[in-house]
């Protein structure tokens, strides 16, 4: 406890002089995300040394991901709003490569529980086990991000603390489920075609994709989708057009682009804009459901002609058992 308060005390220090100084709340953001994983990096330490069963020790390793995922998305979310697309990217192309060389086995990922228990690699028990401390984690963390902004060192976090949040749904909810379910699948055969062929970069790769398909709808955030539907049959009593416009937003803005139910909870749940039960449909069903086909899609032998067939090419090659 005396070590975190000291870290705050210091940390808090250096923001104040930096803001004051230079004026740069990009890096009062960059600090509080940089703290965060310190403080979740020596939090994981600990328990590694104190806690001696394996499964135990899993699940706080969980509620230590998820807690540190959540808290800084939180504040990626202010670097998105005020500093753009391009700079959001960066942040979280860094954050989940680091995170992917210091989680170990901790997911902080519901589905990949589901997709052992489909593969018989986990039991039932453990996988709900593993959810539930995910979120433990990614719910409590709001607090710690709270008393943060309430500080309003920087004015890119002025009466963010308390303000009430909105959520990101923005198309039926069956509409934003498939989006959800159909992301949440492309990303999972990315990265198990690249856990089987083990390319070199391979953590940066998946770190690439995982991004590129979070800031995608960034980039088309003007793109607007037009559907027209006009009855013009015989027995009609009324013509009916409906035009039905669509505006990408940031990631996706169709439901937010969240694609893990943790973080699309400890982020979205209970805001202004859907119910609990729509909430759940879109971010867990919708990315559970497609976790779980992705499962199966893998599995189909034009998939796997695919991804073997990557593997053939000569010259300079990325992947890791083939010479250039």
């Amino acid at each position: 406890m005396k070590f975190t308060i000291d870290v705050l005390g210091i940390f808090l220090k250096v923001v104040i002089r930096v803001n004051k100084v230079t004026f740069a709340p990009l890096v009062v953001s960059a600090l509080f995300i940089l703290l965060t994983s310190l403080l979740a990096h020596c939090a994981r330490r600990l328990v590694q040394k104190a806690v001696q069963e394996p499964f135990v020790r899993l699940l706080l390793e969980e509620a230590i991901a998820a807690a540190e995922l959540c808290g800084c998305c939180f504040e990626l979310i202010i670097v998105a709003d005020n500093f753009g697309v391009g700079t959001y990217a960066i942040f979280l192309f860094l954050l989940t490569i680091w995170w992917s060389m210091n989680w170990g086995d901790a997911t902080a990922c519901p589905y990949t529980h589901i997709e052992d228990v489909i593969e018989g690699k986990g039991d039932v028990r453990k996988a709900l086990l593993k959810t539930w401390a995910e979120l433990t984690g990614g719910l409590l963390v709001f607090k710690y991000v709270q008393m943060y902004w309430a500080l309003e060192i920087s004015e890119t976090h002025k009466d963010k603390a308390f303000e009430d949040c909105k959520a990101d749904l923005q198309v039926p909810v069956l509409y934003g489920a498939v989006v959800e379910g159909v992301a949440t699948c492309l990303c999972r055969l990315a990265s198990k075609a690249l856990g089987d062929l083990n390319p070199r970069f391979s953590t940066a790769i998946d770190a690439f994709i995982g991004t590129s398909l979070v800031v995608a709808g960034v980039l088309t955030r003007h793109t607007v989708f037009v559907y027209r539907y006009q009855d013009n049959s015989a027995n009609a009593d009324l013509s009916v057009s409906i035009f039905c416009k669509v505006h990408l937003g940031k990631a996706f803005e169709y439901s937010g682009g969240y694609f893990n139910p943790v973080l699309a909870t400890s982020l979205k749940a209970g805001c202004e804009g859907h119910s609990l039960l729509e909430h759940a449909v879109v971010y867990w069903i919708g990315a559970c459901a497609g976790s779980a086909l992705s499962v199966y899609m893998y599995k189909l032998p034009i998939i796997k002609k695919f991804v073997r067939g990557t593997t053939e090419v000569n010259g300079d090659s990325i992947w890791a058992d083939k010479e250039d």
